[in-house]
């Protein structure tokens, strides 16, 4: 029973190795890669994105604010016969 857990945990111990031989060659590619970057224009680009994302979201809300309208269509066109009314009434007191 002893030999069995002896080899489960040196296997183990190797497939950890590996991972981290594994994961140690990954950060260093990563680090390789990005060694020649400009860090401040990329600073820059991600401040001016945010930017940008922000203009949009505002410009979504002005344009969903232009399609729901906060007056109904009803008391808009009750409002224009109204004035109607009161246009003819005024124009035929005017005579001559």
């Amino acid at each position: 029973m002893t030999e069995i857990l002896l080899l489960v945990c040196l296997s183990t111990v190797i497939i950890t190795f590996f991972l981290c031989l594994y994961a140690h060659r990954r950060v260093t590619k990563i680090q390789e890669l990005t060694k020649e970057y400009d860090w401040s224009a990329l600073s820059n680009i991600t401040g001016d994105l945010a930017t940008l994302k922000k203009t949009i979201q505002t410009l979504n809300s002005r344009l969903n604010g232009m399609h729901s309208p906060k007056v109904q269509d009803e008391e808009i066109l009750r409002y224009m016969a109204n004035n109607q009314v009161a246009n003819r009434n005024s124009n035929n007191s005017i005579g001559g």
